[in-house]
């Protein structure tokens, strides 16, 4: 359960970190907005190697199901606009995704 936790608050600093740099040059914020976001992309980065998984790439094609949930969270809570029903059934089957990729069996190298 606590690899969900980093999943959580990777995708939260991963959001935050492109979110700031989306101020900047989208939205013509200030270019000190770079500095909150190179160092929440570092945490992120940081957060996403406190997942135990063999493999690299099964710890990030996990977290790809908890991005897509915190994704639409971020949505809401951030940006105030409500994701849909089919957004939060997509979300879903993701996550159920993730679950199974990181919790099903394992296939070993050859």
């Amino acid at each position: 359960m606590l690899n969900y936790l980093w999943f959580l608050l990777a995708a939260v600093f991963e959001i935050a970190g492109c979110y700031a740099f989306y101020l900047w040059l989208r939205l013509g914020k200030s270019v000190l907005w770079l500095l909150p976001a190179l160092l929440s992309l570092s945490l992120f980065g940081m957060l996403l190697t406190r997942v135990e998984a063999a493999y690299a790439g099964r710890a990030y094609a996990a977290y790809g199901g908890i991005y897509i949930l915190t994704s639409l969270a971020w949505l809401g809570l951030v940006e105030r606009v409500r994701p849909g029903a089919s957004d939060w059934l997509g979300a879903l089957f993701c996550l159920v995704g993730a679950s199974i990729i990181l919790w099903g069996p394992k296939l070993h190298s050859a």
